[in-house]
């Protein structure tokens, strides 16, 4: 009897890849999706590879859709969901005073809430079978903040936080909770970005910050391929005794040292630049 494993974000991005990924290692995999068109694009991408993936409809927005989409999935899986891979989420950029309340709030809801909502509701089976893995897609920016990034960077660290607790309150039941820490990878959540994703610009500072972020997010498809965060995942699944933390990519890696052994003052320095917020004293081409 394979695992069956429940992956939130299905049709897209880490989500997509992570699907087949589980699927070809021989999971029974269990897609979430906002619609049922999304749900054909995950039925194809999975025809085209030769495997299976069921979806079912899940708003992790929406608390009633969450309840009813993992109860389905409960009925659905052969001996229940053994795992959850939170993985729907999405970035909001702009600088923290150009990001109104609701669109705060919507942020927080989808990447700090709704996983942990999720959480909650395969815990009690997951206790009951004495077994069972949870794992956060998180972000680099859960451990470093960027500018133009501030609330991404919040609901992240909010998520990596909260997970941390879980962690240490269900290891005595027999289930394991895992972050993976993504650096950037090829996904259509920089696409929101260059499709209008920032706000309108508080000050005349900001603007040449939001059109270079949104010149370099439409060099989305230069990124690393999203599959090793995919197989990150697998990773942490398959581990009988897994990480508490997965680092993917190599700019997650330097990023952290440079967070470790950098003073702040030079780290700041340097985002700031890169973000296009300050220049250097000296005009260098490929940052200009």
């Amino acid at each position: 009897m394979s695992r069956s494993v429940v992956v939130t974000g299905a049709n897209s991005g880490i989500g997509l890849v992570t699907v087949l990924e589980l699927a070809g290692a021989g999971y029974d995999v269990i897609g979430t999706v906002r619609s049922e068109a999304k749900g054909e694009v995950v039925a194809r991408a999975a025809a085209e590879r030769g495997v299976a993936v069921r979806t079912v409809v899940l708003d992790v927005d929406d608390a009633a859709s969450c309840a009813a989409g993992i109860e389905l999935a409960e009925a659905m899986a052969d001996g229940g969901i053994w795992g959850l891979v939170n993985n729907a989420g999405y970035a909001q950029s702009g600088a923290v005073e150009d990001v109104d309340d609701d669109l705060v709030r919507a942020q927080l809801e989808t990447n700090v809430v709704a996983p942990l909502r999720l959480a909650r509701l395969v815990l009690p089976a997951m206790r009951e079978r004495g077994e069972g893995r949870i794992v956060n897609i998180s972000s680099i920016a859960g451990r470093m903040s960027t500018p133009l990034m501030g609330w991404y960077c919040a609901s992240k660290h909010a998520l990596e936080a909260v997970t941390d607790a879980l962690r240490m309150e269900v290891e005595a039941d027999g289930v394991r909770v895992v972050l993976v820490e993504p650096g950037m990878f090829g996904t259509d959540i920089w696409s929101a970005a260059e499709e209008g994703g920032f706000p309108p610009p508080s000050s005349a500072r900001y603007a040449a910050a939001y059109a270079r972020a949104q010149a370099v997010s439409g060099q989305s498809d230069r990124l690393p391929d999203p599959v090793w965060v995919a197989r990150t995942v697998r990773v942490a699944l398959g581990n009988p005794v897994p990480l508490a933390r997965y680092v993917v990519g190599a700019d997650a890696v330097t990023g952290l040292l440079a967070e470790t052994f950098v003073p702040t003052v030079v780290t700041d320095y340097v985002k700031a630049v890169t973000s296009g917020l300050r220049s250097l004293p000296v005009k260098i081409p490929f940052l200009s």
